[in-house]
């Protein structure tokens, strides 16, 4: 997935071409919650910290990156 964002809102596509939109939410121990819907209703959501972003599906589809 690669994407780009703006403030807390986030748009991605992912290895299909799929749109998915989101936000981030910085929690209090520093690190970054993520929550994405993309048109058909699916969901991913995840979490980074220092280290990376991870995200999961619904299906439990796993994908793990950096934020640039």
């Amino acid at each position: 997935m690669y994407g780009s964002g703006y403030g807390e809102f986030i748009r991605l596509r992912d290895e299909f071409g799929n749109i998915w939109r989101g936000e981030a939410e910085k929690q209090s121990d520093d690190t970054i919650r993520y929550r994405f819907r993309d048109s058909n209703g699916r969901a991913i959501s995840g979490i980074s910290d220092s280290y990376g972003v991870i995200l999961r599906d619904e299906k439990g589809n796993t994908w793990r990156g950096f934020v640039d």
